[in-house]
C-alpha cells in the first residue's frame, strides 16, 4: 500500500536475525512505517516459494515470530489503530490476536479488511467484525470446512459467511475475476488478461490495491477495478514484494502492454 501512495504503518513481530533487517529496510523503501514492528528472541518468519512454469506457486511458512504477536502487543499498540483510518490483517498471526485486533478496530470505529490466507475456520465472534472479507476461492471454502466445490457455489458458499456476521465479501477468482457479494447484490468483475509469470502476490497485491483506493474513494467498483490492476502488473513479474507496482505504474496500466 506503501507504493501506492498510501499512509500505512504495521503492527508485527520479527526476530533478531537477519532476515529481520532485509524485511524493515524492504518496508521502509516502500514507504511503509514500521515503528510498530516488535521484535522476539525467536526467528524472524519466513516462506519457501516454488514457482510452476505457467505461474502457478506454492507456498510453505514457516511462521517464527509471527506467531508471537499476542493481544496484549496489540493492546499496547492500540493508538496506531485508533489513529487510522482502516486495518487490514490476514490469518499469519494467532486467531485471538486477529480477534481482539478487530474488536477493538470495529470500537474505534474503523474499516475492517480481513483476508483469511491461510485459511482457517473463524467463530462468529470474529467474523461479526470484519467489514469486507477478500477470499481466494480456495480459502473461501475451506473457511467452511468443506471440501472444494463439493457442496455449494461460491454464490451459496459466500452468502453462509455473510450470514455469520461477515458485512461484504470479495472473491478473487484467479483467471476468472473477481466476485463482490453483500446481502443485496452479487456482481463479478472480469479479469484483466496479461501473460502470468508467477502469481506469488497477487492475492496480496489485489487487497492492497484495493484498500488503498476504497479509503479515499468509498468506492466498491473504483476500488475493485485498481486491485484488479494492481494484481494484474504484480503477476507479470517474478517475486513477492518486489512485484508490487508503484501508484503511477498502476494509472498507466492500459497504456503498456503486459502480453
Amino acid at each position: 500500500m506503501g507504493k501506492l501512495q498510501a499512509s500505512v504503518s504495521m503492527i508485527g513481530k520479527v526476530g533478531s536475525d537477519h532476515y529481520a533487517s532485509h524485511l524493515l529496510d524492504s518496508l521502509k523503501n516502500s514507504k511503509v512505517e514500521t515503528q510498530h514492528i516488535l521484535v522476539s528472541k525467536n526467528r524472524t518468519g519466513i516462506a519457501l516459494v516454488t514457482v510452476e512454469k505457467n505461474g502457478n506457486n506454492h507456498i510453505v511458512v514457516a511462521p517464527g515470530a509471527n506467531f508471537e504477536l499476542t493481544p496484549e502487543d496489540i493492546w499496547n499498540q492500540r493508538e496506531v489503530i485508533e489513529q487510522c483510518e482502516m486495518v487490514v490483517l490476514q490469518l499469519e498471526i494467532p486467531l485471538e490476536t486477529v480477534k481482539c485486533t478487530l474488536g477493538l478496530a470495529k470500537k474505534a470505529g474503523k474499516t475492517t479488511i480481513l483476508n483469511p490466507a491461510p485459511a482457517k475456520v473463524m467463530s462468529e465472534d470474529i467474523l461479526e467484525n470484519v467489514d469486507i472479507l477478500i477470499p481466494n476461492e480456495h480459502e473461501l471454502y475451506e473457511m467452511l470446512g468443506i471440501e472444494f466445490q463439493d457442496q455449494y457455489t461460491v454464490q451459496e458458499a459466500t452468502q453462509i459467511i455473510l450470514n455469520k456476521g461477515v458485512k461484504a465479501v470479495i472473491v478473487t477468482l484467479g483467471e476468472k475475476g473477481c466476485c463482490y457479494i453483500n446481502h443485496e447484490k452479487c456482481k463479478m468483475y472480469s479479469a484483466y488478461q496479461v501473460k502470468v509469470q508467477d502469481t506469488t502476490a497477487a492475492g496480496d497485491s489485489f487487497i492492497s490495491g484495493f484498500a488503498a483506493s476504497y479509503i479515499t474513494s468509498k468506492e466498491i467498483d473504483v476500488s475493485i477495478k485498481q486491485a484488479q490492476k494492481v494484481a494484474a502488473i504484480t503477476v507479470t513479474r517474478y517475486g513477492a514484494q518486489s512485484s508490487l507496482p508503484t501508484l503511477e505504474e498502476v494509472q498507466q496500466f492500459e497504456m503498456i502492454k503486459y502480453f
